[in-house]
């Protein structure tokens, strides 16, 4: 059977061209595992969670790019070792990949290492981009939870002792963490 593995890093980006891509090697609809809106630096993705647990010995996992799988080296090696321990063939935009084959693993690697590469370069450029904008003002961080007047209040119904921390959260719609970080900075 072949399943489908498909991702987009921000909830605003579509997978119609991942899906179409996914149609066009085979794979029925609905065996394509999608996730959302999460970076292929790390390993903790539901979708890739639910396609790993879908393949059973003689399955084909098919992604469109080895990108889409894994942004590290280290994660699609361990993906593909996670896989041929299976018996579960990976393919590569068509290209199965033959773990048993040198020129394949190499083949592999430096793909897993351009994948990296290209990680590496949007993490420079957003932190480059995030200087410039802090540099010139226009990066200011989140929004406070609370105006310093609430927050005020709040360090006051605290130190009264009558009512419990999830009290007072609750009361000003916050999380407890919130409320412990109001008291410490007013201390």
């Amino acid at each position: 059977m072949l399943i489908g593995y498909a991702r987009v890093s921000t909830s605003g980006q579509d997978l119609a061209a991942q899906r179409d891509g996914l149609a066009a090697l085979g794979v029925d609809g609905q065996h394509v595992h999608v996730d959302h809106g999460l970076s292929g630096t790390t390993r903790a993705r539901p979708g890739l969670r639910e396609a790993l647990a879908a393949c059973r010995a003689g399955d084909v996992l098919v992604v469109t790019k080895l990108d889409r799988l894994a942004r590290s080296l280290r994660d699609a090696t361990d993906i593909a070792d996670e896989l041929t321990k299976k018996g579960v063939a990976l393919s590569l935009g068509g290209a199965v990949y033959d773990p048993t084959d040198p020129v394949g693993r190499l083949l592999f690697n430096v793909l897993g290492m351009v994948a990296e590469f290209e990680a590496d370069l949007i993490r420079a450029r957003t932190r480059e981009g995030m200087a410039i904008a802090k540099a010139a003002g226009k990066l200011r961080g989140r929004k406070p939870k609370l105006t310093p007047s609430q927050e005020k209040h709040l360090v006051q119904l605290h130190r009264t002792v009558e009512h419990t921390t999830s009290e007072i959260a609750e009361l000003f719609g916050v999380a407890r963490s919130t409320v412990y970080r109001a008291v410490q900075r007013a201390n």
